[in-house]
């Protein structure tokens, strides 16, 4: 019926006191016999046989008489799957779906290895390479994905939930949400012998996907009831029908959240939710201690939610700051630095005002910012201002460790042809920076402030100025 499903009938998942093992039937042997039995003349000429869904098995006769002994023939049997599982991982990288099929087709009598540390583990190998070959292969569909997954929850018993999970995902990306909420609520209730930390961990992260389908739902619900008259009848019916969706949600992402990790769109939702029934206070709790609990690992993204949330409820321009700061020593490159830059330099504070300049050049040591130009434009003011009020050692503390490398890095001779070719605007303020650090000798200031363009001319005339009168390298202020 599908891929590379073997017979699965021949199989009887029991318990032995506190082992499972998979009673094999004949399916197994009868598969072995075929793989390595001498081809007939017939046969000679094909290259695999059909399953029937337009996927092909070849007869991997050559690759297991010939697993790295030289050309001498090998049965063994641990061999025999290590070189299918080779085959596979191969297949894979070159992302040859059919090949990674066919090969998979022999790699389940791996579950019938005579090392038991071999059969606990093979299920979740089966299930990782077999989910992957089955999403990208031309020929799979959602059935096959389905069956082969509920077939695998019951073979690997002890990644049934992880199974799950990774199911519905599957469903969720092809769109089929109440097939994807039924197969989390079935892993939700789902017990084998006693809860450990880790089946707890899973279960909280199956209900939170849970509360995100409901959070979906919830989402949907809200826009509706934006377009209803309150004074319609059906406006309070559907403001029930939310009020019981958003309740379930939060009791089902609640319990995650608590749970140190990264859990951006769970908390982006659950944040939501809060915000639109007035509770303020919990969702700022909620944001600080996501971004502020030494026991979550360290995420620019909580900084970037409490700071949003902060913005909206119009905090202090101090707090505001305190949160910038975090995340500008986590990600001196965000995007958010231009904003927490000029928030700095609305501070009369000095301190502010130097970390404003060290923010900006922060950001240029990235390779990523190198054409921003509203930072260029930023640092080239910046300079200006805090050259004009004096601060000449703010601005050869940050030279300093640049001198070396920003030459080459921003403002070689390549680099000013390319820029000015590629706009105009970007470097005219790159050339201006280039002049106040390295003076007119800088290659990249000589090649711009040479160029002759009509628009251009009044801004060159002035860049030519400024360098004159702010260059460090000669300050005459």
């Amino acid at each position: 019926m599908a891929v590379f499903l073997y017979n699965w009938e021949a199989y009887e998942i029991r318990c032995t006191e506190n082992n499972w093992y998979c009673q094999l039937g004949t399916g197994m042997s009868d598969f072995s016999e075929e793989l390595i039995r001498p081809t007939t003349e017939d046969e000679q000429g094909e290259k695999c046989v059909s399953s029937g869904t337009g996927m092909c098995f070849p007869w991997l006769q050559k690759h297991i008489e010939t697993i790295a002994t030289g050309g001498k023939q090998e049965k063994d049997f641990a061999q025999t799957t290590s070189a299918c599982l080779s085959f596979i991982q191969e297949a894979l990288l070159k992302h040859q779906w059919q090949k990674a099929a066919e090969y998979m087709h022999s790699y389940l009598q791996i579950l019938e290895d005579s090392d038991s540390n071999k059969r606990q583990v093979a299920p979740e190998i089966i299930w990782r390479l077999g989910s992957e070959i089955l999403y990208y292969h031309p020929n799979s569909s959602v059935e096959t994905f389905n069956t082969f997954a509920d077939r695998m929850k019951n073979i690997g018993v002890m990644n049934y939930l992880k199974i799950s999970l990774q199911h519905a995902l599957y469903l969720l990306h092809h769109g089929m949400l109440e097939d994807a909420n039924r197969n989390l609520s079935q892993a939700e209730t789902w017990r084998y012998g006693e809860k450990s930390s880790s089946q707890e961990v899973l279960i909280n992260l199956i209900q939170a996907y849970k509360g995100l389908l409901q959070y979906y739902t919830w989402s949907k619900k809200k826009m509706e009831l934006s377009q209803l008259d309150k004074e319609d009848y059906a406006f309070n019916a559907e403001s029930q029908t939310l009020l019981n969706h958003s309740w379930k949600t939060s009791v089902n992402l609640c319990a995650l959240i608590q749970t140190p990790g990264v859990w951006d769109p769970f908390v982006k939702s659950y944040v939501e939710m809060l915000e639109f029934y007035g509770d303020r206070d919990g969702a700022r709790e909620v944001l600080t201690n996501y971004a502020y609990d030494e026991k979550f690992p360290s995420n620019p993204n909580a900084h970037v939610y409490l700071y949003s949330f902060l913005k909206r409820e119009k905090a202090p321009r101090e707090k505001l700051l305190r949160v910038l700061k975090i995340l500008y020593q986590i990600v001196p490159s965000h995007k958010l630095m231009l904003e927490f830059h000029r928030l700095l330099r609305k501070s009369e504070k000095e301190e502010h005002r130097k970390l404003a300049l060290e923010v900006l050049f922060g950001i240029l040591d990235f390779a990523g910012c190198t054409k921003n130009i509203t930072a260029w434009k930023y640092l080239a003011k910046c300079l200006r201002q805090t050259l004009m009020g004096n601060h000449l050692a703010w601005v050869q503390e940050q030279w300093n460790s640049r001198k070396n490398w920003w030459p080459g890095f921003h403002f070689s001779y390549f680099w000013a042809r390319n820029d000015w070719k590629d706009d105009n605007a970007l470097a005219c303020e790159k050339a201006l920076v280039a002049g106040m650090l390295l003076g007119k000798s800088s290659r990249y200031f000589r090649y711009i402030s040479k160029q002759d363009h009509q628009v251009l001319k009044k801004k060159i005339k002035q860049m030519k100025k400024s360098v004159k009168k702010y260059s460090i390298v000669n300050p005459g202020l």
